[in-house]
């Protein structure tokens, strides 16, 4: 199927799903990568903590914790 028949589709509201490929499907920004960071074992132990108290865990709660500091800045 060429891009335009594909647009087209998609502006008229048609169900364009099957032409998908949903399981490589890639949000653009969100791609993730790996870091390596060391914590002092208190911050560790405060995050766990925290963690524990939010039902989630630990790289969940960093990564909002980041997300919420950077969209201040």
């Amino acid at each position: 199927m060429k891009a335009e028949e594909f647009d087209q589709k998609f502006d008229q509201g048609e169900d364009i799903t099957e032409y998908l490929d949903m399981k490589n499907a890639k949000r653009p920004g969100l791609e993730t990568e790996h870091v390596d960071i060391n914590f002092p074992r208190w911050m560790l132990d405060a995050l766990d903590k925290e963690a524990r108290r939010l039902d989630l865990d630990r790289n969940a709660v960093i990564k909002f914790w980041i997300s919420e500091r950077l969209r201040m800045s």
